[in-house]
């Protein structure tokens, strides 16, 4: 079974369901969310995506993103990526949402109603490969630094939701 994702209006209110590749072809605005997971120190963890990505592959981002299925809690979808991806669960709660358009090198976009959850977690994620091919936490200020210096090392997406995130907590 293909993964759909939910068409929004700009008021984040459902108008269907389509596949989620064609959604991505088409650049049409669909739910999603963005999980920034904190440790102790309060550095965030940062996933580099799987090389085997149909976009965006070795690409350094936030922990975990991706679409809500249909009738699943901005929570819930959180909770069940970050299990598919980093091999754990912790809480998360639900901060800012927004909408943003993203185009990646493939000709695909990201046309997004991103909401950004945060969480907490000081242990070690058991990655999965076929999704994350490395892992490490980073302080704020250093992903800062970082995406001036070497923006190609980064999702198109998460040099925007990380300035989002970071004027939002600042």
């Amino acid at each position: 079974m293909k993964e759909k994702v939910i068409l929004v209006n700009e008021k984040d209110e459902q108008i269907g369901l389509m596949e989620k590749i064609e959604a991505h072809e088409k650049a049409l605005l669909h739910r999603a969310f963005s999980v920034f997971v904190y440790n102790e120190k309060n550095e965030v963890m940062l996933q580099q995506r799987a090389l085997s990505k149909y976009h965006s592959p070795g690409l350094w981002t936030n922990t975990c993103c991706s679409h809500q299925r249909e009738g699943e809690s901005n929570i819930d979808a959180g909770k069940r990526r970050l299990m598919e991806e980093m091999g754990f669960t912790t809480e998360l709660e639900e901060t800012i949402s927004f909408i943003y358009k993203a185009p990646f090198d493939n000709g695909l976009s990201e046309h997004e109603f991103d909401y950004i959850l945060i969480g907490k977690y000081d242990g070690e994620p058991n990655i999965n490969p076929d999704e994350v091919a490395a892992w490490k936490w980073m302080s704020l200020e250093a992903i800062k630094k970082d995406l001036q210096e070497n923006p190609a090392n980064y999702t198109a997406w998460f040099k925007i939701i990380f300035d989002k995130h970071y004027n939002t907590i600042k």
